[in-house]
């Protein structure tokens, strides 16, 4: 379909179809905000094309911007244009913004000859770097257009590719020859890359820490290269493997060292085959993807495909096409964490940052920035390192050891603080759950007394057994390990790579079983030495073996250790360190948990001109102005809210709060109540008269997979299962990702088939979990979702020690009123509701769709409850204290709506 030019508050946007009022309303505010350079939090319903009033709305404001940029830029050349009799430009009348201002040399009383001079030379410079930046764009146009509209260059990629095809024949022939007549190796081929090169910190080499030395260092930190199109490369199977080959062949064509005299009698000694270079890895071949890629949009099947004819690196020659980009779309996963956005080449200075679905931004910024390690995986890591340095000790360096030893003296005292012993076997080991120090959280309840619940009883200390919080300070003092510079261990193992090198170690020669009481050695070394001795042999595993354990094997467990470790550099007010001690020290864990998720947004906000956060459904947007953006140094003043209203005619919908059922009982579905019998059975109750009206299909999410599974047991011991099934097919979310797919194609062949046939059987009743498959990213439109049922309300685990601490470190660090609630309750609150938002927004999904909302719980009559609803719901729904009017309103929308469908 053409593109039709739309206008909205002034600004012409080019929009695929006719867009509704709400979305020109929403184009027209979102490019105020970027325009303004501001903060906006933006919240349009599911269905009513949020996703493309983005994208036009964005291009447009960016179309403006290089367009007003260009004629700034031809103006000021104009002007400066004219040279004198020296070959200077003439100079240009300073800008008002710099009359007066005290950092003139006007202001500061130099002479007039003076502030001439600096005035002409800022604005030579100024002309000199606008017509070096003109000449650059016009190369990358001319070229970028030639390559739309011509085929030399793939021709001239293509004979490129034949020529490093015969070249690469000719060296492995050489190589070849050479082999015949090399000596034996005193290492097994490919071993050199599992030894760690020589290291020096930053100290060292006199630069600043954090400062790379060189620009062109392509090295990845822990980036899944899922783009390769090596296929020797790809056969590695295991994405830790790949990664790693990938970096050993890219030094393999930068870091060729040139040998000196003392080292060529060794060479002779033991001559060893040239490390790969990857022929995927060619810079010419990479510019001519990157301009292929910078000629038309691209998907990542594409990517690939052009990769695989030129014989280029897809991901390298995506990322070197990221500067000249003007849209870049990824996972906000990889823009929120800082090593992985500098790994990919991301710079946010000056950008346009869109996240869209923002919903769960500030559970995502803190998920990626809290990491936990088990007892298993550090007792693993100690006994693959120290297996390691047995087998290359002689080989290292002395830093290299030395930081080593550091990283063994951590593991065993984390292993320690648990209440365990390094050198036992971590399945066998009991520990005792009483913590010796910090804050131990116990399970103790008064007779009759259930844990917290709204409503209820609180009890701030009602947490597991055997948990402890610290800080961080007290973690590092009762650890021992105050006295390392955990900054400078965390730079070595960045820069070292040592934990791919552990695990290139550990594939290579196989399983590395941790130390056992009854074996003081380590176990399994002796065997790994036999095997490594001429003659030995192993058995091969049959393909199928080798496909399951390589699928079976986990990454490495240095690597957790590591993300641990850098968790633990954070400020000491930012976050907790929770120690769980479960029987055993291979089920114990040392957690890291980041309550402070503003401290790693803050460089976004800071950097970018303009940060847009959007989504379906952003209520309550209270958590997203004091959790993240006040912490981040947010100015009020530069945050704005933009809500619109749905798409669909306000009698398309009936959302309807029930607090009591068909026999009167009153609808409480707090934790002590939710599991009495007349509770469960006046459920079934209101399904049941739900199912007999409603047409096509109903979705009803419960508040757990647990609660579900005891609700559905006792309907089937009552009979209330089988009153269901005369109305509707019933269905249950599996807890498998892989059955999801499969339950909704059979709930929809159901509902269609129920339509088509008019039979007493009306349609499927889908038992759903908040939280789970069907809550998010499900589109249960028309048939599929006639009416959404909420029972209860979903609050959050009150029992779980992460959210006890960050209640508590809200109530202390967030300003309140007195008339206001705590803002440790107004989070357990706001959790809970917007998961309820998010599962009601399944339904509606089009202009034309309809359906009803049944809220069952008392509690969300409350008008503070009502207030945390989306608008376009919140202004339509309707409080029933008794079922008979709600039951009579739900027949009487749907017989309505009949017609619709």
């Amino acid at each position: 379909m053409a593109d039709e030019t739309q206008e909205a508050g002034g600004v012409h946007f080019p929009f695929p179809f006719i867009p509704y009022a709400i979305q020109k309303d929403f184009m027209a505010a979102l490019y105020q905000v970027l325009e303004a350079g501001k903060i906006g939090i933006f919240e349009s319903p599911t269905g009513t094309g949020k996703s493309l009033s983005l994208i036009c709305g964005a291009l447009s404001w960016l179309r403006d911007f290089e367009q007003k940029k260009r004629q700034e830029e031809e103006r000021l050349l104009e002007a400066g244009a004219p040279t004198s009799s020296d070959g200077l430009a003439p100079a240009l009348g300073p800008p008002p913004s710099c009359q007066g201002s005290p950092g003139t040399p006007e202001a500061t009383g130099e002479p007039d000859w003076i502030t001439q001079f600096v005035q002409k030379k800022e604005e030579r410079d100024l002309v000199d770097r606008l017509k070096e930046e003109q000449v650059r764009r016009k190369k990358r146009e001319e070229r970028l257009q030639q390559i739309r509209h011509n085929a030399k260059l793939r021709f001239a990629a293509k004979r490129m590719r034949q020529e490093d095809e015969e070249t690469e024949r000719l060296l492995r022939l050489s190589s070849e020859m050479l082999a015949a007549g090399t000596e034996p190796e005193q290492v097994a081929s490919g071993e050199e890359e599992l030894v760690l090169a020589e290291y020096e910190s930053d100290e060292e080499k006199g630069v600043p820490s954090g400062v790379d030395v060189d620009e062109d260092d392509l090295d990845e930190e822990h980036v899944t290269k899922n783009l390769c199109v090596n296929g020797d490369v790809r056969k590695l199977g295991s994405v830790q493997l790949i990664n790693d080959r990938c970096v050993e062949m890219q030094r393999s064509k930068h870091e060729r060292k040139s040998i000196t005299e003392e080292e060529e009698p060794t060479r002779r000694r033991r001559r060893q085959e040239p490390r790969a270079t990857c022929p995927f890895y060619s810079h010419e071949r990479l510019q001519l993807l990157r301009d292929e890629v910078l000629a038309g949009v691209k998907d990542v099947e594409q990517l690939v495909a052009l990769g695989k004819e030129a014989r280029a690196c897809p991901y390298y020659g995506g990322r070197f096409a990221i500067p000249a980009a003007q849209l870049v779309v990824l996972p906000y996963q990889m823009l929120l964490h800082a090593p992985t956005r500098q790994a990919a080449g991301i710079r946010l200075q000056g950008q346009v940052v869109v996240i869209d679905e923002a919903h769960n931004l500030i559970d995502t910024i803190t998920n990626i920035h809290s990491m936990e390690v088990r007892g298993s995986q550090l007792c693993q890591a100690h006994s693959q390192l120290l297996q390691y340095t047995e087998r290359y000790g002689k080989r290292l360096k002395a830093k290299n050891l030395m930081y080593i030893k550091q990283l063994l003296y951590l593991l065993e005292k984390f292993v320690a603080v648990l209440g365990g012993n390094i050198k036992q076997n971590p399945n066998t080991q009991t520990l005792s759950q009483a913590g010796k120090n910090g804050r131990q959280l116990l399970v103790s309840f008064p007779p009759g007394c259930r844990p917290w619940s709204p409503g209820g009883n609180v009890w701030p200390a009602c947490l597991l057994s055997g948990t402890e919080l610290k800080t961080i300070n007290d973690f590092l003092f009762q650890s021992k390990i105050d006295n390392i510079n955990l900054f400078k261990v965390r730079r070595y193992c960045e820069k070292s790579k040592i934990s791919r090198k552990l695990l290139g170690f550990t594939e290579r020669y196989g399983a590395v079983l941790v130390p056992s009481m009854e074996q003081p050695k380590l176990s399994g070394f002796q065997v790994f030495l036999q095997s490594l001795q001429p003659g030995a042999t192993v058995a091969p595993a049959t393909p199928a073996e080798a496909e399951e354990d390589r699928s079976l094997r986990p990454a490495s467990p240095l690597m957790h250790v590591e993300g641990f470790l850098e968790a633990l550099t954070t400020a000491n007010q930012d976050g907790r360190v929770i120690l769980s001690r479960q029987g055993s020290l291979s089920q114990s864990s040392l957690k890291f948990l980041l309550l402070n998720p503003a401290v790693h947004f803050a460089q976004v906000v800071k950097e970018c001109r303009a940060v847009i956060i959007a989504g379906g459904t952003m209520q309550p947007v209270s958590d997203f102005r004091e959790q993240l953006l006040a912490g981040a140094g947010v100015e009020a003043e530069r945050v704005v809210e933009f809500s619109c209203g749905h798409v669909i005619p306000p009698d398309h919908i009936l959302p309807l709060i029930i607090c009591s059922g068909p026999s009167n009982q009153m609808l409480d579905f707090t934790y002590q109540k939710r599991g009495l019998p007349q509770m469960m059975d006046e459920t079934g109750r209101i399904l049941c008269n739900l199912c007999n009206v409603v047409p096509g299909g109903v979705v009803c999410f419960f508040p757990s997979y647990e609660y579900q599974h005891q609700v559905c047991a006792h309907w089937e011991k009552s009979g209330l299962l089988a009153r269901l099934t005369i109305r509707k097919r019933i269905f249950q979310e599996p807890k498998k990702a892989n059955r999801v797919e499969q339950v909704l194609l059979e709930y929809s062949r159901c509902i269609k088939h129920c339509g088509q046939a008019r039979g007493t059987e009306t349609g499927a009743l889908l038992l759903s979990v908040v939280g789970g498959k069907m809550s998010e990213g499900i589109n249960f439109s028309d048939d599929l979702g006639r009416c959404v049922v909420m029972v209860g309300m979903p609050y959050p685990n009150i029992m779980s020690p992460e959210l006890q601490e960050k209640m508590a470190y809200l109530d202390q660090m967030l300003p309140r009123a007195p008339s206001q609630a705590r803002p440790g309750k107004a989070l357990v609150e706001n959790l809970c509701m917007k998961a309820v938002n998010q599962s009601i927004g399944r339904a509606i999904r089009h202009q034309k769709d309809f359906a009803s909302i049944v809220l069952l719980d008392q509690r969300y009559a409350s008008p503070a409850i009502q207030a945390k609803l989306p608008a376009w719901i919140r202004d339509r729904v309707e409080v029933k204290a008794t079922f008979g009017p709600a039951f009579a309103a739900l027949r009487k929308f749907h017989r309505e709506k009949a017609g619709l469908s």
